[in-house]
């Protein structure tokens, strides 16, 4: 059975401790203790019975208490593993800070470290250009750079098109005038 434990918000980590190291020193049968990810102030207990869920948790620092409902695991089960997207930012893409304090600034990114989950950006609008690192979750991707690529050859293809195709229509008319080419 799984139970649901409120405890002290910002104190999870602290209250999973003691209750995990009261449940083995009275070797209660406490199968597993977690803490859910992005849920502040619960933590999530799974014992035999409700009895030994209270014995862990009574009378400790930090514990609120046990709300009364049990859970089973296919309601928690996407709470225990985030899913984590695979973020597509690469250098030279044009980002909008949608974080303070720099928020809805337009900026050009100059590295990428996906290990530390940041991007270091050059500010569009500063007078100087200064690098300033963001989490990657204060960034949205306006322009990639292979896009702005794509049009510039597009544009650069229609040009020498258009250009082609003005030279040939000039040397037509020459021709037909009768001027010597």
């Amino acid at each position: 059975m799984i139970f649901v434990i409120k405890v002290t918000t910002n104190k999870e980590e602290r209250a999973l401790e003691l209750i995990s190291d009261k449940a083995k020193k009275k070797n209660l049968q406490v199968f597993s203790i977690t803490r859910p990810h992005g849920l502040r102030g619960y933590i999530f207990l799974e014992a035999i019975d409700r009895e030994t869920a209270e014995e862990s948790a009574f009378n400790l620092p930090y514990v609120k208490g046990i709300i009364g409902k049990t859970l089973e695991y296919e309601e928690i089960k996407n709470m225990l593993t985030p899913n984590l997207e695979e973020v597509k930012i690469d250098k030279g893409d044009i980002v909008e800070i949608i974080g303070e304090p720099f928020k809805k600034e337009k900026a050009k990114v100059t590295r990428v470290d996906k290990q530390k989950g940041e991007v270091v950006v050059s500010l569009l609008n500063a007078v100087v250009p200064i690098p300033v690192t963001v989490k990657i979750d204060n960034v949205r991707v306006i322009r990639r750079e292979e896009e702005t690529k794509s049009e510039n050859k597009e544009s650069t293809t229609e040009q020498q098109s258009l250009s082609s195709a003005q030279s040939e229509e000039s040397y037509e008319n020459m021709s037909s005038e009768g001027g010597q080419v």
